[in-house]
């Protein structure tokens, strides 16, 4: 039995997946978190072979909760299933560590198949995202986003949703001057002046809603 814990802020999204997966006879929901905050604790139970985790939530987003859980808990794999769509965040957050990225919309056999894959200790790549790889490794353009390390992609998607550089640092349990440090990379590697248009370009590129 494969144990799985479902990480998103809406009720109903945790009923719905907890119902679909409940018709498999090898899966089990044993556990369920609203954040990334209690994905941790979640993780930390130990009572779970694999997470599924929504990018967007209150307090500790999917993003600082994956780089989190991976910090810890390197062998537990992470499936995000997300809204935003593959081009958005799916190879940046695979090369961070998350074992499968399906969007919301995904059949939810496929939700099942992926689970199944990433628990034998491999990687579960749909057709778009395998093309995004097949692209990039082509040498194919990649977005300015895509250079930001991931403390980069934290701070930047946090400015973006109109977090101040204090309320960052203390979140992230980070110096002013470090996150400050970090807001001057991102503006530099996007060529961009200011967190209005750090703001505009997330919108743009559908990181944020």
């Amino acid at each position: 039995m494969i144990n799985i814990g479902i990480v998103d802020d809406h009720v109903l999204v945790r009923t719905g997946l907890r119902q679909v997966l409940g018709d498999e006879v090898d899966l089990r929901v044993t556990g369920e978190a609203a954040n990334g905050r209690e994905a941790l604790e979640l993780a930390r139970s130990g009572t779970v072979d694999v997470l599924l985790m929504d990018l967007s939530m209150p307090e500790h987003g999917g993003i600082d909760a994956l780089q989190a859980i991976k910090a810890r808990f390197p062998d537990l794999p992470v499936i995000i299933l997300s809204g935003f769509p593959e081009q958005t965040y799916a190879v940046t957050l695979l090369k961070q560590g998350a074992s499968a990225y399906l969007g919301k919309d995904c059949d939810p056999a496929e939700i099942a198949t992926a689970v199944r894959t990433v628990v034998r200790g491999r990687k579960y790549v749909t057709p778009v995202v395998a093309e995004l790889l097949a692209e990039q490794l082509n040498g194919g353009n990649e977005a300015p986003h895509d250079a930001l390390s991931e403390r980069e992609l934290q701070v930047f998607l946090r400015l973006a949703k109109g977090e101040t550089v204090g309320a960052i640092a203390e979140s992230m349990f980070l110096s002013v001057k470090t996150v400050s440090t970090y807001r001057s990379r991102v503006l530099e590697k996007l060529s961009l002046q200011s967190n209005s248009d750090l703001t505009y370009y997330a919108l743009k590129n559908g990181l944020v809603q």
